[in-house]
């Protein structure tokens, strides 16, 4: 990528977001940022009671992320967020314009294996179901690119970074 973009790692929970966005980060020089660092304690205890969050709950967060996407402007960093709708992708923009999305998507088993092997997670496998029907993939129009999650942390990366160094060509 010629110009550091701000790239947001995106996916339904137990894709890697927080295992692949500071890799991908480490891969492009540039600092990473948790994205349930953002959420309010709130969240995070309506999350581990097996309640998902509706969107009033995710607009606080949602509002956060965009606004460090948004400080790293032509700087360039990655955030996690799952941004699983169209509209929490349209709120991050509204915040950094130029957010990249790099949705990391997988077979639902996979996901659900990897979900059950995480130690101290706040986010249950009993979620992931509601994580799916709310997916909607990245659309034609938005900046941004989908890698598999199959395969090793480096392979995942090397997709990715090839991917999003695609963009740019």
């Amino acid at each position: 990528m010629s110009t550091p973009h701000v790239v947001v790692v995106m996916g339904v929970a137990g894709t890697g977001k927080t295992t692949i966005g500071p890799l991908l980060a480490a891969a492009l020089g540039v600092p990473y940022a948790e994205g349930d660092d953002f959420h309010p304690p709130a969240n995070i205890a309506k999350m581990s009671a097996g309640t998902p969050l509706d969107d009033d709950d995710r607009w606080p967060w949602l509002d956060a992320i965009g606004r460090w996407a948004h400080g790293r402007s032509g700087l360039g960093g990655v955030v996690s967020s799952s941004a699983l709708k169209r509209v929490y992708r349209d709120r991050l923009r509204a915040e950094a314009p130029g957010a990249v999305f790099l949705h990391l998507t997988g077979d639902r088993a996979l996901i659900e294996r990897r979900m059950a092997g995480r130690k101290g997670h706040f986010m249950p496998t009993a979620l992931l179901d509601s994580q799916f029907a709310t997916l909607q993939p990245l659309q034609e129009d938005e900046l941004g690119v989908a890698v598999d999650v199959s395969g090793s942390p480096e392979e995942i990366i090397d997709r990715a970074v090839a991917a999003l160094r695609r963009l740019d060509s």
